[in-house]
């Protein structure tokens, strides 16, 4: 059973790894189009997050956690637009870094694994469950 248990505990990190990785795809596509509000202020940044493989001694398993969620230090597009407040003397407006195509592909992916993951928590419950009933009889 304690197999079982850090399986488990195995799938609980990975589904809370993919929900801090959707609320970062949201937040990606919430800011789309937030530009600067001056010719010299940057506009939203596209954010990443970076997981990483931790050990959890007391279990002997490896989980995985986010560890940090970086800046996309990719160029920003320029769309022009000359009466907007955020124009430079071109007329030029620096927008996001974020392509909200690629976002969603993200979301998909990290809600495939998401799903994954509580598949492996109900099998995992499934099979605790019958071994209870086994030992029962």
């Amino acid at each position: 059973m304690k197999d079982i248990a850090n399986i488990m505990s195995i799938a609980a990190s990975g589904m809370k790894a993919q929900s801090s990785r959707m609320r970062i795809i949201a937040e990606n596509v919430a800011n789309a189009d937030s530009t600067g509000r001056t010719p010299d202020d940057d506009p939203y940044r596209r954010q990443m997050p970076t997981f990483e493989s931790e050990l959890d001694r007391a279990k002997g398993v490896r989980t995985v956690r986010m560890s940090e969620i970086t800046p996309d230090m990719s160029d920003f597009d320029m769309r022009y637009e000359p009466g907007h407040p955020a124009a430079d003397a071109d007329g030029y407006v620096k927008t996001p870094n974020v392509n909200t195509l690629i976002e969603l592909m993200d979301m998909r992916e990290a809600q495939r694994s998401f799903e994954a993951n509580m598949n492996v928590m109900e099998s995992s419950r499934a099979m605790l469950m019958r071994t209870i009933d086994l030992l029962r009889r």
